[in-house]
């Protein structure tokens, strides 16, 4: 399939050169190439938004989410807050969620693993952790449905601490199939473009690398929901963010997005 890439420099010119005409861009530093075969391994890992450099990192991130039964949603709040400490013995959480806009009776959390053999070590504790085990028998009872998600963290990302106590919104955006080398790099344009405009803190980045694929979480920290609700009038008529939006939209096949509310027990607040 004839695809169109834009490498950056910052990449290196031998890993990435095709063996096509390249066309060179001295006024924004960047190549553009008219590719007309499938990229190699090396090729696909010059995208700004290739998840290799994390995998080398080795540090994981479980995305869980839970549906909770209607009703529900009081008593699991109340048995997980008076319970969660046992189950963060075992693991580092991220943050812990409940969805306020965009969905209801939703819990979403984060669970960070230094590698794929550190989760299953803490996974195999937990599991014979026989207080958690009593306390989750209670808790278990009271969802419809759980979701779980590993994800690496995009390599141009930290993960980011808020300024404050405020409020998250989750924007979940489903890609075309063709991984970072057919749209990472419009995705972090827009991204960046976004972050621009200072209207919201970036927190992560999470690209899936077990669940449904081609999906990216990005996670953003607002002081209110006002405050959120002014920033993204703003962000509208700025230019910047219109035409990186614009190029992006190409390779988007659904978005979605909650506003999330920390429970107290959680270090994101």
């Amino acid at each position: 399939l004839d695809r169109e890439f834009f490498i950056d420099l910052s990449s290196s010119y031998h890993d990435c050169k095709p063996r096509n005409k390249i066309l060179e861009s001295l006024s924004d530093r960047s190549f553009c190439l008219s590719l007309s075969f499938k990229p190699t391994l090396r090729q696909v890992l010059c995208s700004p938004f290739g998840t290799g450099p994390r995998q080398d990192a080795g540090t994981i991130y479980e995305l869980r989410t839970y549906d909770i039964k209607p009703a529900k949603t009081k008593e699991f709040l109340e048995l997980v807050n008076r319970d969660i400490h046992i189950r963060m013995a075992h693991s580092e959480m991220v943050g812990f969620w409940m969805a306020e806009l965009g969905s209801m009776n939703k819990a979403f959390h984060i669970w960070k693993y230094d590698n794929f053999a550190h989760r299953a070590a803490a996974r195999k504790v937990v599991v014979s952790d026989r207080e958690w085990q009593g306390k989750l028998s209670a808790i278990l009872p009271l969802l419809k449905k759980q979701d779980m998600e590993i994800a690496y963290l995009v390599p141009w990302c930290e993960l980011g601490t808020p300024p404050k106590e405020g409020v998250y919104e989750l924007v979940t955006y489903q890609q075309k199939p063709g991984g970072p080398a057919l749209w990472g790099q419009s995705f972090k344009a827009a991204i960046d473009a976004h972050v621009s405009t200072r209207y919201a803190k970036l927190i992560g980045v999470f690209h899936t690398e077990y669940g449904l694929l081609n999906t990216v979480h990005v996670l953003w920290w607002h002081e209110s929901p006002d405050s959120r609700a002014a920033g993204r009038h703003r962000a509208h008529e700025d230019a910047r963010v219109v035409a990186a939006v614009r190029e992006s939209v190409q390779f988007l096949e659904s978005q979605r997005n909650m506003l999330l509310i920390p429970a107290p027990f959680s270090p994101l607040k």
